[in-house]
């Protein structure tokens, strides 16, 4: 903030005599801009966490690879559009996943948590690779194991919570 100031203090020296108020005003306004902006996974107070956004996300991933699977022609442009599209969507479902299991497992689950499902951050790490699997392929059964994983992650999810 110092340096903002300093900066400021120079450019009003330097051009005193020639700045109208608007220019002093945009200087400043820019120096005390912020050039950082922070984001988060909620605009609530945490506590409220929920795997269906995964699940949803998932079988989309299935369903854009059935899709894909179920073109015939892929020579003509609309065929060409709707390979892009389905291959733009299923790409970003599946980030989804991992974007809404990472913010259960490193939000939600807790030490305690851990002791009951040893196997949680196996499993977690293992959705992660193949939701990466399913962004970069078109394989189906990857589609269907990642489902089902998230499935078994969301199971795990709602135990806790008993």
């Amino acid at each position: 903030m110092l340096q903002y100031l300093k900066i400021i203090y120079k450019q009003l020296r330097l051009t005193e005599s020639t700045m109208n108020k608007s220019k002093l005003t945009n200087i400043i306004f820019n120096a005390l801009e912020p050039k950082l902006t922070a984001s988060a996974h909620c605009d609530i107070p945490c506590g409220i966490y929920n795997p269906i956004a995964a699940e949803i996300a998932a079988e989309t991933v299935t369903k854009m690879m059935n899709l894909i699977a179920d073109l015939a022609d892929t020579s003509s442009k609309e065929s060409l559009n709707s390979i892009a599209r389905y291959i733009d969507i299923k790409e970003k479902n599946a980030e989804i996943v991992k974007h809404e299991i990472r913010i259960i497992w490193g939000d939600y689950f807790k030490p305690p948590h851990l002791e009951k499902y040893p196997d949680l951050h196996e499993k977690t790490w293992n959705i992660m690779k193949t939701a990466s699997s399913c962004r970069v392929g078109i394989n189906i059964d990857d589609a269907t194991k990642l489902q089902s994983q998230v499935a078994d992650f969301a199971k795990i999810f709602w135990d806790s919570k008993k």
